[in-house]
């Protein structure tokens, strides 16, 4: 449909009308004229060609298109298209997720059948990144190296995609946290201060990488990044007749005090309703923006008749200097010779 963004210009339409009834009139000039007493007997009988009236009315009535054309113009006509959904602005969300070694340990159990604790950690996040509507959401992948496998976006399946298809040990068999974070804070540094967070999940302690994770966690709060924590793997789980202590390598103290450090919380995931526990927590408090705003796209229309009244003005004025031109190539009349004079 049709919509005038400037509705208010329409009060230009009887301007030209006052303009004329509050200015004075131009004096009228009788130089040149014939006064005939006559003339409403001869022009009675059709002896008398009105076409004087006639091209004044055309000149006023083309003129009044003119004017409005230029006025609808004015108030900007716009093709309002069928409402769109676009995204809120919400948080800038990066997760990072541990693909070492020690998450392929199936000490963790989906429909009562054991599994790795990455494909439990890929399902529950899964759920999660598809609720976040709204925020922005990146991926960070890391073991021995991080390194940024989607970055902040809108489009949450392609995260969800990429996830689903990392696989353990894709860049070594150790745990870099620090260089994670690091590479999460450089990642978030561009976004609003207020809306940076990061959500670490990871089984162990960090034995690899360049940056300490609490010097980086330091440079998280620097840089106003709050980092939710999260710890993974069951308590212990049998071998035989032997219990294996599977969370010997996590370190919480570390984890706990990143979060500490920067405003955030440490969780602890034991088994896949726990970790959804967790992510639903995180939810809580960190709600997403909430439904998309819908907007219309708009097709500005304002030059047609913007176009079509230079057109018209175009041609107003070439047919105003056609007939004085015209006049002056016409042939002048000879002058009468005298009588009697001689060639």
């Amino acid at each position: 449909m049709i919509e005038f963004q400037w509705l208010w210009a329409a009060a230009l339409l009887p301007l030209p009308l006052l303009v004329r009834l509050l200015m004075p009139a131009a004096p009228k000039t009788r130089a040149g004229a014939l006064r005939l007493p006559f003339y409403r007997e001869i022009a009675g009988v059709g002896l008398v060609s009105d076409g004087g009236r006639r091209k004044r009315l055309v000149r006023l009535a083309l003129m009044s298109v003119i004017w409005l054309l230029l006025v609808l113009a004015a108030m900007r006509p716009a093709w309002m298209g069928k409402p769109v959904p676009v995204p809120v602005e919400g948080r800038d969300l990066m997760m990072a997720v541990d693909l070492s070694g020690s998450m392929q340990r199936q000490d963790l159990a989906r429909g009562g059948i054991p599994v790795d604790r990455l494909t439990v950690v890929k399902g529950v996040a899964d759920d999660f990144i598809a609720r976040r509507r709204g925020d922005r959401v990146g991926l960070i992948l890391f073991s021995t190296r991080a390194y940024v496998q989607a970055p902040l976006t809108f489009d949450r399946n392609v995260v969800r995609d990429l996830l689903r298809t990392s696989v353990i040990g894709l860049t070594g068999q150790e745990t870099a946290i620090g260089d994670a974070i690091a590479l999460a804070v450089k990642t978030l540094r561009t976004r609003p201060k207020e809306q940076r967070v990061l959500v670490l999940l990871t089984d162990g302690a960090n034995n690899s990488g360049v940056l300490d994770p609490v010097q980086a966690a330091e440079l998280a709060k620097a840089d106003g990044v709050k980092i939710y924590t999260i710890g993974v793997g069951a308590d212990g789980f049998a071998i035989g007749q032997r219990m294996v202590n599977a969370t010997s390598e996590l370190d919480e103290e570390t984890l706990n005090k990143i979060a500490e450090m920067t405003g955030g919380r440490y969780f602890r995931a034991r088994d896949a309703a726990g970790l959804a526990a967790i992510y639903n927590d995180i939810d809580r408090m960190e709600p997403t923006a909430g439904d998309p705003l819908y907007l219309s796209p708009t097709v500005a229309l304002f030059f047609w008749p913007l176009g079509a009244a230079l057109g018209l003005a175009g041609l107003f004025g070439f047919a105003l200097l056609l007939p004085r031109r015209v006049r002056s190539t016409a042939p002048q009349p000879e002058p009468p010779q005298a009588e009697g004079a001689r060639p």
